[in-house]
């Protein structure tokens, strides 16, 4: 493997936990958009905000991550896709922003209405990220970014692929959301919310599905390099990902609750890795090679230096964050 090819998987690897631990904070503000008023509402958002909490801040170490390797070492790529994905790009670092602020402020208000207005921000913005991070991806994916930059700021993403893209990555993250939060719920001994959450994931489960098979089709119209490298290369991991979807629906419809978050998190993160098989060995498909957009080596030998500090030090805390999260020892403190 070549150092431009590893430094990729570095930054799949990034890409790949900011998918599943992000994708299932964002999805949390989903599941309180539609929770319902003030009263029937009120025990799922403190179900979501008690194991959002500890965690939600802590989830975009992995695209402050994503984003420094693809600039230090790929920035011809890094520089491309900014400059031609910049209106969705900016959406959902606004939405980013929002998210926060509402999450926070919705804790320190004193009235109501000044409650359910950051309810709101923190909802809807939980929406926004998402989608429009899908519709970069499949920007990408489309061949709709050039490989010189620059390219058209609305018809490159304004297309059924990326606009489909958005709602499978809101679906997604959704998915993910409800499936935790039935492992929070039964932690907590709330069987009520286990089963509201249940529910809720067997249904956005079918919508993923859908939108997926949408999304194949679209695959197919717009980028036939990455649909064909999917259907032949990536085969293995989309069938992985089918089984374990499908394991997951089989296990919450029998009362099933310990191999949920594996399968779910399996189900994913076959999708990533078969996605960045089928665009392999591009960056910008069919434009621009890995090896084209790489740095020099000795940008690539500090990386991986940076890279193997960074994982001693940053993914064992991550690591006991997230377990004492799960433990609820957080909370006591």
């Amino acid at each position: 493997m070549s150092k431009a090819d590893a430094a990729a998987a570095i930054l799949w690897v990034g890409v790949t936990f900011y998918a599943l631990f992000g994708g299932a904070d964002f999805g949390g503000g989903l599941w309180d958009l539609v929770a319902g008023d003030a009263e029937r509402g009120r025990r799922p958002r403190m179900l979501i905000q008690r194991s959002l909490t500890p965690v939600w801040e802590a989830n975009h170490v992995w695209l402050i991550f994503v984003l420094v390797v693809l600039w230090t070492a790929f920035s011809e790529a890094f520089s491309a896709i900014f400059t031609t994905l910049y209106v969705p790009i900016a959406l959902a670092a606004l939405g980013i922003v929002l998210r926060g602020a509402g999450f926070a402020f919705r804790k320190s208000v004193v009235t109501l209405n000044e409650e359910r207005t950051a309810g709101a921000i923190f909802a809807l913005s939980s929406l926004l990220t998402p989608f429009f991070m899908g519709a970069v991806v499949g920007a990408i994916a489309s061949g709709e970014v050039p490989a010189e930059g620059n390219g058209d700021a609305f018809s490159s993403w304004l297309t059924p692929l990326s606009l489909a893209t958005g709602v499978i990555f809101v679906a997604t993250g959704a998915y993910l959301s409800a499936v935790f939060l039935v492992g929070d719920a039964r932690r907590a001994g709330e069987a009520d919310m286990e089963r509201y959450f249940v529910r809720r994931a067997l249904a956005v489960g079918a919508v993923a599905g859908a939108a997926a098979a949408f999304g194949l089709v679209e695959l197919h119209a717009e980028a036939g390099y990455v649909f064909d490298r999917l259907v032949d290369e990536g085969l293995p991991l989309v069938i992985l990902s089918v089984l374990c979807g499908v394991s997951l629906l089989v296990v919450l419809l029998r009362g099933g609750r310990r191999p949920l978050r594996p399968l779910a998190a399996g189900a994913v993160v076959a999708v990533i890795w078969g996605w960045g098989v089928a665009q392999f060995p591009y960056l910008l498909p069919t434009s621009l090679r890995i090896d084209q957009a790489a740095a020099p080596d000795p940008t690539m030998t500090v990386i991986f230096i940076v890279f193997g500090v960074a994982a001693l030090l940053v993914l064992p805390s991550l690591g006991l964050l997230y377990a004492l999260s799960q433990k609820d020892l957080l909370e006591h403190e």
